[in-house]
């Protein structure tokens, strides 16, 4: 493989499509795909989060993504920006509206709690054994603008691309056709059991204006990445 063969890589922002969108990339590049999903990223309050991140990115090199066309998980792409200067990097995400993604993301940790696992993170065991509130948990400080904590020391005008979770679809195949030259079946985006989706939690009125101010970064980046798309589908 050439050195200067482009790096596809995927940042699984939490609870927006991303399994259903790495099951394709997985399938697409075979031995090629490496996933990534060792760094629990909202596991580390914010200091310990930034100092992995600048040796992580010391310890990325050209010799060793050999072999390796894409890398998709949990992570911050600030981790693969100097490997980005050595070898041409796509960078690709998902954003879905945030009020709508910390429901999800709610709904996911009280269904697959188990005690004891250690994929259950600190932060996920408090909020189990001390039974937060829907509206506690979309206030907390440990889980506020969790997008704009991924791209924490990274430039948003460096992601080729982002997709939006309510437009899955669509996007799925604008991706494919640009990035991958083909015309890949969309997934099924993941649900939880039984195919109830996680809106049929609620907020009131007064709490989503809450929610959406105390997001208020991600709601900005969310509204960016919606401009940016009708930009690309050719509107105003």
């Amino acid at each position: 493989m050439s050195e200067q063969e482009s790096l596809l890589i995927s940042v699984h922002m939490p609870k927006t499509g991303g399994l259903s969108f790495r099951a394709m990339l997985e399938q697409h590049y075979g031995e090629a795909f490496k996933h990534d999903y060792q760094d629990y990223p909202l596991a580390h309050a914010p200091k310990a989060r930034h100092r992995h991140v600048y040796s992580e990115a010391l310890a990325q090199s050209v010799a060793a993504s050999r072999g390796v066309n894409c890398i998709h998980g949990h992570f911050l792409p600030a981790k693969y920006l100097l490997l980005a200067d050595e070898r041409p990097c796509t960078f690709v995400t998902w954003l879905r509206h945030p009020v709508e993604r910390l429901l999800s993301h709610y709904d996911y940790w009280q269904r697959v709690y188990e005690q004891g696992s250690p994929l259950v993170s600190p932060l996920h065991e408090r909020v189990i054994s001390e039974k937060w509130s829907l509206e506690a948990f979309c206030l907390a400080p440990e889980l506020a603008n969790v997008y704009s904590a991924f791209l924490w020391g990274f430039p948003v005008s460096r992601l080729n691309f982002v997709g939006i979770t309510e437009f899955f679809a669509e996007d799925f195949r604008y991706f494919c056709q640009r990035f991958l030259g083909n015309s890949a079946a969309v997934p099924t985006v993941n649900q939880r059991p039984g195919g109830k989706s996680s809106t049929a939690l609620s907020l009131s009125i007064s709490d989503i204006t809450a929610v959406e101010t105390c997001h208020a970064q991600d709601m900005a980046l969310y509204r960016r990445a919606l401009e940016r798309r009708q930009w690309r589908l050719g509107g105003v």
